[in-house]
């Protein structure tokens, strides 16, 4: 069956279709049908209801492949997800004008893949505090790190501050073997991760040696007013009631912060209230602060990560 869509510009084509078709490759990978380009027509097996939801896709992707716009498997699978909930409003002016945050260590342009994406980035850009909340795999920390990154780059701070809290998970960080960096290094590897990417590992290391990067636990927060910082916590959800207003008071002038978790996922012992839920009460409608709250629609994986997920939630909503 044919689309009534077609794409003539062979720049165009290869821009949509992706490296060795592999854009169209998700469409049999999450909806199950076929979809391959011969000449300028747009071919699939698609039943007949389906057509509709594939007209209004490849509307979308043949503009942006036509205005020079670079398609991803990632962008293919947020464009379907958007397009099933018949919410494709807007997405042409935000893969159109997108703004990059920085180019990474691999020369790699990083920015907002999603509607709200782009709002957390501007609202890291415009405020001093900014909480950015939801799922994991919804870009939170990446592009908090990646903004970070941009502003020391750009001279806009003089210190990036990385911290998370340390949950101990069963194991006793004394019986633990090393010095209390070799202890908590691990549950910090994520940071260490991002900041790899977008910095190399060398610098980073060699900024952290200067001093210009740190990364802690959050307990190493205590005490200290952090001025003239671009400072982030990650995995929030975790930080008792008393850390998060610790954290919170931190925050000196000339200075950023930005707040990322799940609400729904803390690792806090039974009985122990979660500190970024009491400020996500207290602080709602607080002028100058901004949160941020992510969805599902965020999260884009692998269509075969989405399925194994949908087998896992329905093997554990069967009664037992």
């Amino acid at each position: 069956m044919k689309l009534n869509r077609q794409i003539h510009h062979a720049e165009a084509i290869a821009r949509l279709v992706g490296i060795q078709d592999r854009n169209l490759l998700v469409f049999k990978q999450y909806l199950g049908i076929i979809v391959s380009i011969h000449g300028s027509e747009i071919i699939t097996d698609a039943k007949k209801e389906q057509m509709p939801l594939l007209e209004a896709i490849f509307a979308v992707l043949i503009e942006l492949a036509e205005h020079q716009v670079q398609l991803t498997e990632r962008d293919i699978m947020y464009i379907i997800k958007l397009a099933e909930k018949n919410q494709l409003e807007g997405v042409f002016d935000l893969y159109k004008n997108r703004k990059k945050i920085l180019v990474n260590d691999q020369g790699r342009s990083i920015y907002p893949k999603t509607f709200n994406q782009k709002d957390y980035c501007d609202a890291i850009q415009h405020h001093d505090l900014v909480f950015g909340v939801g799922p994991a795999g919804t870009g939170k920390t990446y592009l908090a790190v990646a903004q970070a990154v941009a502003d020391l780059k750009n001279n806009k701070v003089k210190k990036l501050i990385l911290t998370r809290p340390v949950v101990e998970a069963g194991e006793n960080l004394g019986f633990l073997p090393g010095d209390l960096k070799e202890k908590v290094d691990p549950y910090l590897v994520p940071l260490y991760d991002a900041l790899y990417e977008m910095l190399g590992t060398q610098t980073t290391l060699s900024l952290m040696e200067k001093g210009v990067i740190e990364i802690a636990p959050l307990a190493y927060m205590r005490g200290r007013t952090l001025e003239n910082a671009f400072v982030i916590l990650d995995e929030a959800q975790n930080t008792t009631k008393v850390q998060m207003k610790m954290f919170l008071t931190r925050l000196g002038f000339a200075s950023k912060m930005v707040i990322t978790g799940d609400p729904s996922q803390t690792d806090l012992p039974r009985g122990i209230g979660s500190g970024l839920n009491q400020a996500l009460g207290l602080l709602t409608n607080l002028e100058d602060i901004k949160i941020i709250t992510f969805d599902k629609l965020d999260v884009v994986r692998h269509p075969l990560v989405q399925r194994i997920l949908e087998r896992y939630e329905d093997s554990e909503n069967q009664p037992i």
